[in-house]
């Protein structure tokens, strides 16, 4: 029973982790880096952004993801 409650829980963090993952943008998106904007305003606070968090949460995801992997190749 154990087992399948972690199984459901490792579907949705699997789930959760590919949607994170699809919401981010790229490292290397729009203009401002061409033209040297990288180091503004938005790159400096972006903890506190909307894209820091969704950094922290897929690295937490990610983090989860690895540790229910493991205990299902023992449990299994």
């Amino acid at each position: 029973m154990l087992k399948i409650i972690v199984v459901i829980i490792y579907v949705i963090v699997c789930l959760g982790l590919a949607g994170f993952i699809l919401l981010q943008e790229g490292k290397s998106a729009g203009l401002g880096s061409i033209a040297g904007m990288a180091d503004s305003y938005w790159s400096k606070a972006k903890g506190r952004s909307i894209e820091g968090h969704l950094n922290k949460i897929t690295t937490a995801l990610a983090i989860l993801f690895l540790v229910i992997s493991f205990v299902l190749n023992i449990v299994w």
